[in-house]
């Protein structure tokens, strides 16, 4: 079980985005994860008129490692980091390490 998840809201905890927050739009295989809206990157596209992809310049979220983001807690409205918790019944879920609460996603 990944202590991050797609869906999940997070905070930037260094680099240039520090303090910003936003959804994970996906977690790569090699631990990082795109951030909506964050780590923003210039990447010049040559046209393809045969995939009907225009040229120029255009605006993309880059991936940043899983370290650098906190998952975001709305009860303390602070990063947070995640533990898992096993139940009695076996299965596992995903608290908050100072509170002790689920991560509700």
């Amino acid at each position: 079980m990944n202590k991050i998840k797609k869906g999940d809201e997070v905070i930037v905890i260094t680099g240039k985005d520090k303090g910003r927050r936003g959804t994970i739009l996906q977690v790569l295989a090699d631990e990082r994860v795109l951030v909506e809206g964050v780590n923003i990157a210039k990447k010049h596209q040559k046209p393809n008129p045969n995939a009907g992809v225009p040229g120029g310049i255009i605006d993309r979220e880059m991936p940043l490692d899983i370290s650098n983001v906190l998952v975001f807690n709305p009860k303390t409205k602070k990063g947070d980091r995640v533990g898992i918790k096993v139940l009695e019944d076996g299965s596992k879920e995903r608290i908050f390490r100072s509170t002790g609460e689920t991560v509700d996603i």
